[in-house]
Parts: C-alpha cells; sequence; structure tokens
C-alpha cells in the first residue's frame, strides 16, 4: 500500500521532532535489545485495542514523545466513569490540572461541571479526557506534532469505554477528532460520525468564559444531545 504523500510527511515530521528531542535530551545512540528490536519491527501496524483503561495508561507510561513532557508537572490522562456512556474530549491542560493531574478543574472545568449536573449527570457518571495531555506553555494551542503523538492514545481511551457518545469541546478537539479544519462555528450542533460513536461538537467551557453569551447555543447542543441520548434508552 502506499502511503499518501501528506502522510508521509507528516510521518518524516513527527520523527525528526521526536530525534531531535532525544538529542536535546542526551541521546546519542538506540539501544538495540530484542525488545527494542521488536518493538520497532511492529511499526505501522494497527495497536492492539486496549482492554481497558488501564492497559492505555501503562503504555502511555511516563511519556517523553514530545517536547511538552520537558515543563509539565503531571500527565493529565483523564477520569470519570470506564464505561461511560459519554465522553467529554477538550483541547489540553491548563495551569490547575497541570498541577493536580486531573482534566477540567479550574475556572473552565467548575463551568463543564455546571454543564454536566444541568444535563441531569455527574461528573463520576461520564468521562473526560483532552486531546494532548501535557500542558502547553502559557496554555498555547497546541502544535501539529503535538496532536499527532497524542492522538492514539486519545483514540485508544475511546475504543477502551465504547461510550455511545462524545463532545467535542472546543476547535481544537473538534477539528482532531473529526479531521476537518472547519471552523467551531459550523461544526457545532450538528451530530457527526467518529467510529460509529455519535459525536457533538460545541464550544470550549473557556470560550464561554471570554463570551458568555454563547453558552445559550451550548445548552442547545446538550439539550439535543440529551434528547439523542433519551430516544435511545
Amino acid at each position: 500500500m502506499t502511503l499518501p504523500s501528506t502522510t508521509i510527511d507528516m510521518l518524516l515530521d513527527q520523527i525528526s521532532t521526536t530525534l531531535k528531542h532525544l538529542s536535546q535530551n542526551g541521546c546519542r545512540g538506540f539501544d538495540c535489545q530484542p525488545e527494542t528490536l521488536a518493538r520497532i519491527s511492529a511499526w505501522g501496524s494497527p495497536p492492539a485495542p486496549a482492554k481497558n483503561l488501564a492497559a492505555v495508561r501503562q503504555e502511555l507510561g511516563d511519556c517523553r514523545r514530545c517536547g511538552l513532557s520537558q515543563q509539565r508537572t503531571h500527565i493529565v490522562f483523564g477520569t470519570g466513569n470506564p464505561n461511560a456512556r459519554l465522553i467529554f474530549v477538550g483541547e489540553g491542560p491548563g495551569h490547575e490540572e497541570d498541577q493536580s493531574g486531573e482534566p477540567f478543574v479550574g475556572p473552565a472545568g467548575q463551568l463543564l461541571t455546571k454543564i454536566i449536573k444541568a444535563m441531569h449527570l455527574t461528573r463520576a457518571e461520564v468521562y473526560i479526557a483532552n486531546i494532548i495531555k501535557c500542558r502547553p506553555p502559557a496554555n498555547r494551542n497546541p502544535d501539529e506534532d503535538e496532536i499527532v503523538t497524542c492522538m492514539p492514545f486519545v483514540k485508544r481511551q475511546i475504543d477502551a469505554i465504547k461510550p455511545d457518545y462524545i463532545v467535542a469541546l472546543g476547535k481544537v478537539a473538534a477539528q482532531s477528532l473529526l479531521g476537518n479544519r472547519e471552523p467551531i462555528s459550523r461544526l457545532r450542533g450538528k451530530f457527526y460520525d467518529f467510529s460509529g460513536i455519535k459525536l457533538m461538537p460545541t464550544y470550549h467551557p473557556a470560550y464561554l468564559l471570554r463570551n458568555p453569551a454563547k453558552k445559550r447555543e451550548v445548552w442547545n447542543d446538550m439539550q439535543r444531545l440529551m434528547k439523542e441520548m433519551a430516544h435511545e434508552d
């Protein structure tokens, strides 16, 4: 099978970023033990489906796959019900999340909690995660190579949980999961298919803190989601 040139370019960029990171951290050679060679031989093969979230977390380990690991305090993996029917996926950790190791615990997280409660749910009933697991410096948007590096783990989390619904919070989450570049204002409020799962994009709670007038649109999106979930009960 011939890979598209865009995919090859993306893979080469990721390899280049990884090699630079290894060099900056003192790597001057490579390990050729049998375990390492076996892992290399498996490159290009689809990962085995994760049986549970613990297996995904174990594989992630003390991740050093991109430069975000250099300044993080904690990996922010995800939290909630491992058998959740609904997953909320955001962009990435902020300062409070980096300090605590839990997603959505700062001001945006408090607003998300209110949204979840308004849906007659609790945080313990849903699952909450982010596209990337480490905080970008100054809370900037994650770079493309950082998203590419983390996406396999997000997808394996989703595979392990097997939800019926995903809410993609904000542009980065929606575009990364759907693989397009439409603005969130056009994506929000509609259902999309994500590997057989119904995905609803909406505005990120942090955006709502800056633009409170948009809260009504998010609530409209969540009402549509609630109606759909109730219909399939």
